[in-house]
């Protein structure tokens, strides 16, 4: 598994429930893009479009090489899932309000570009506050452990 983007930001902002990988629909030039290594999911989403899941606001900067055959760089991108798995991820943002982020993409090892999608609940403010009080205990008591030995 080669990483090409990651959103490292979603773990802050949002509890990750449960993963999914997804595949998505590319264009020639979105994929020598992507070879080059070249993405940006920060501030991307998935959302429903019908009976659809679809890519929201993924940058993939235009290939350098291609002329007026260019992509468009934030264009909705159609995610492949299993029925199943749409079904659900539709009845979880329709019935309960979550999110769909993507967290990952990445190169699988048949060289095909996969996107690793979670499905998420907003933090609050107070929520972030502590997560960042207890990573930075975590820290401290290993640090004390190590040193008293």
């Amino acid at each position: 598994m080669k990483l090409i983007a990651e959103n490292r930001r979603a773990r802050y902002d949002y509890f990750l429930e449960e993963t999914f990988e997804a595949g998505l629909m590319l264009t020639g030039t979105e994929v020598k893009s992507l070879r080059v290594g070249r993405a940006n999911i920060a501030e991307s989403y998935a959302s429903v479009e019908g009976r659809d899941i679809v890519l929201i606001n993924s940058d993939i900067p235009p290939y350098g090489h291609a002329n007026r055959f260019n992509h468009e760089p934030r264009r909705h991108r159609k995610l492949l899932l299993h029925r199943k798995q749409i079904e659900k991820l539709i009845g979880a943002v329709q019935r309960e309000g979550r999110t769909i982020i993507p967290t990952k993409l990445y190169w699988n090892e048949k060289g095909l570009a996969k996107l690793e999608l979670a499905l998420a609940k907003g933090k609050q403010n107070h929520d972030k506050r502590q997560a960042t009080a207890d990573r930075d205990w975590q820290r401290d008591k290993a640090r004390l452990l190590r040193d008293r030995g």
